[in-house]
């Protein structure tokens, strides 16, 4: 009898790395890389920062993409007349998935939720410490180097029974109400496309901007940026906040004027935790620099450095599944892109 022959392995999808170079470098060490060859066909250490003179494109099915990616326009589509799939190992897709490649059904992935999760890291430290005022108390320990009357200083700071206001129920914005959950604070959410029920499912009382930004010790922004949102933090809306309450931005810079919240800050009236400006980054000679109530941060807390691990880990799984026959576990959706980042 003939031995029976050993099954033929099911071939492994072609992939191609399109996005920066040291994104690719950042986020697939070899480690990583050889778990991801396991799924797909992939030339590791080619990477396609421009699609212009790309033959690659012409058997492949799975693009891997992060920053840096080129657009996919209908001229790149219609070059690889294979590709069915796009995983993005990084946040928002709409700077490079286009129009042309909804319209030829590709399914896409993002891993933008597990970059949320360091931006909501980010923004309950922000929320925890202002309402304790480390910041300030810090600043004048270092300048008087002495015990001060610090309850005297700032009366009722601390975190108990203080109002959070959180603008926008988007992927960061659920996962900082998640993590404010324990704590013992009053929790608020404003968002046009939640009601009282999903909020109160998030631990939070749904209320209208205004009246959260009236209401919260601290408002903390998540929405996407979008011409409705544009400004959605101006000198109006900023003159409602409470007299030392702080605004806190990890979303995109131009929900804020920030002509007017420099000048509430110079003021005095007003603190801030902004990791993400208008422009980005601000000029030299921009007061929020040097302000001691507020803290400027370089757009840092979204994925960096070991961050960068959990987002290669979403992006190899997603490979993981569309090669088992599975949907995404974090598809992106046409409709949903209307409404997020």
């Amino acid at each position: 009898m003939r031995p029976t022959p050993p099954p033929t392995p099911t071939a492994r999808p072609r992939a191609l790395f399109a996005m920066g170079r040291r994104h690719r470098e950042a986020l697939f060490p070899p480690s990583e890389t050889r778990r991801l060859t396991a799924y797909v066909d992939i030339d590791p250490h080619h990477v396609a920062e421009d699609f212009a003179h790309e033959p690659a494109l012409t058997d492949v099915e799975v693009l891997i993409t992060s920053w840096g990616c080129p657009v996919i326009d209908a001229d790149v589509l219609a070059r690889a007349p294979a590709l069915k799939a796009v995983v993005h190992a990084a946040g928002s897709v709409k700077h490079h998935v286009t129009q042309a490649c909804w319209d030829r059904g590709l399914a896409v992935s993002s891993a933008a939720a597990a970059n949320a999760v360091p931006v909501a890291e980010y923004t309950v430290a922000a929320i925890l410490f202002a309402n304790k005022r480390v910041l300030d108390i810090g600043g004048l320990y270092r300048a008087h180097r002495a015990a001060l009357d610090w309850s005297g200083l700032y009366p009722g700071f601390g975190n108990y029974r203080r109002t959070v206001g959180v603008v926008g129920a988007s992927l960061v914005g659920r996962k900082v109400l998640e993590l404010l959950r324990p704590y013992d604070l009053d929790l608020l959410l404003a968002d046009p496309h939640a009601d009282a029920e999903q909020a109160a499912a998030l631990g939070a009382r749904h209320v209208e901007l205004d009246e959260l930004v009236r209401r919260s010790d601290v408002v903390s922004l998540h929405a996407p940026a979008l011409p409705e949102t544009h400004h959605l933090m101006d000198a109006r809306r900023l003159s409602l906040m409470r007299d030392g309450a702080t605004l806190v931005n990890t979303a995109r810079g131009s929900l804020v004027d920030t002509e007017a919240l420099t000048a509430e800050a110079a003021a005095g009236r007003l603190h801030a935790v902004i990791d993400v400006t208008e422009p980005e980054v601000l000029p030299a000679t921009s007061p929020l620099y040097t302000l001691p109530n507020v803290l400027l941060t370089p757009h840092i807390a979204g994925s960096l450095g070991g961050e960068l691990h959990r987002i290669t880990t979403s992006a190899i799984d997603e490979v993981e599944r569309y090669c088992a026959g599975k949907p995404f576990a974090h598809a992106v959706h046409r409709t949903a892109l209307a409404t997020s980042a």
